[in-house]
Order: C-alpha cells, then sequence, then structure tokens
C-alpha cells in the first residue's frame, strides 16, 4: 500500500514536457521542508498498486508523472515495472534528488533544494543522491545559479531550466517572473519554465 495524496489528470505545466496531457500521481510525505511546497503532506489515502494502475487506466495520455511531497520515498523498481506493464505509460519524476530513484524511470526531472537552507530546515537539502537527470529544474530565488552546472547530474544533453518562485501575492509573483526573465536573458545557458497551470487555472 502506498499513501497517495492524489491522482489526477492535466497538463505538465513546467520543464520540458510542458502542455504534454498527463496524469499525476502525487505521493504524500517529504524529507525536506521547504516554504514554497504545494503539497499538504498530512492528506492522502493508502492505494494499492492495483488500485493506482486501475485509475491511471481511466486517463488517456501517454505520460506518468510522479510527484509529491518526494515521490522517491515510496517507490521501487517493481512499483515502476507495473506502472509499465498495467498502464503501457512512459513514467517521469519531479525528485529533489536527495534519495535513489529506479533506474527503469523513463525522465528525471531533478529540482535540487542545495543552496535554498532558507527556504527549508534540513541538512539533507545539500546531498544528492541520483546519478542522471534528464532535465534540471531550479526553483529562482535569487540564489547563485553558477553551482548548477556544474552537478554531477548536469551533462551535455541535459536541460536546464530556471523557474520563477510562485507566491499567491500577484504582485511578488509578478516581480519574480521579471527577475527570472532577466537572469535567463543574462544567462542563455537557462531556458525560463513557467507554471502555465496556474496561469491557465487548472490542476
Amino acid at each position: 500500500m502506498r499513501k497517495i495524496n492524489e491522482i489526477f489528470y492535466s497538463l505538465q505545466g513546467e520543464g520540458a514536457h510542458t502542455g504534454v496531457p498527463c496524469v499525476f500521481v502525487r505521493f504524500s510525505g517529504c524529507n525536506l521542508k521547504c516554504t514554497f511546497c504545494d503539497t499538504a503532506h498530512s492528506d492522502g489515502v493508502e492505494m494499492s498498486d492495483a488500485d493506482i494502475v486501475t485509475y491511471i487506466n481511466t486517463f488517456p495520455c501517454e505520460w506518468i508523472v510522479l510527484t509529491g511531497g518526494e515521490p522517491s520515498l515510496h517507490i521501487d523498481s517493481a512499483f515502476i515495472h507495473t506502472l509499465h506493464v498495467g498502464t503501457g505509460k512512459k513514467i517521469a519524476i519531479e525528485t529533489n534528488g536527495t534519495h535513489p530513484v529506479p533506474e527503469e524511470i523513463d525522465w528525471i526531472t531533478l529540482s535540487p533544494k542545495g543552496g535554498m537552507t532558507e527556504l527549508n530546515t534540513s541538512a539533507e537539502a545539500a546531498t544528492l543522491r541520483i546519478h542522471r537527470a534528464d532535465e534540471i529544474k531550479v526553483v529562482d530565488i535569487g540564489q547563485d545559479l553558477e553551482a548548477y552546472f556544474h552537478l554531477p547530474q548536469a551533462g551535455s544533453n541535459t536541460l536546464m531550466y530556471l523557474q520563477p518562485c510562485w507566491t499567491p501575492d500577484s504582485e511578488k509573483a509578478l516581480l519574480a517572473e521579471k527577475r527570472t526573465v532577466k537572469r535567463v536573458l543574462e544567462d542563455p545557458r537557462w531556458t525560463l519554465s513557467l507554471q502555465i497551470h496556474r496561469k491557465l487555472g487548472i490542476q
């Protein structure tokens, strides 16, 4: 049994797959405590792998996105195999990288929280334990950005995304977006990532 915060069907709002229909499996629980986290970790229901597969199969998309919270704490290779075989879909994960992920996952989005100690209270934030990333998505809080290009996971084919830190305050959100746009223009190694699901008013 796995504690699931929610399973829902929507468009990917961030990163390389922006605009792609996906079924999102959001797990409850995380090993970090970031102030901007949008998951209610106390919420959730226990679901069997079979029930998860059955529900995922009600949606017509090609991709499953494992998210959280921190999904890597709740999954293993057997679960990924079950999803692949049971749904025929590709599997992506959005992870902080502080816990290993199964090699069988098709797309890894690393969102490292190192260098963000003012936003979380865990020393684990600085330690990455995954070996590859297809994209690195960094939440822009004004931190130094150069170190992200020297991560072992930042290979020549790794896509680098810089994303404004979301806030419900519309004025602060606009200022955050302007700052991130400016930083991307100043360093074109980055690509801008926007949370388009928030702008569209969808989940």
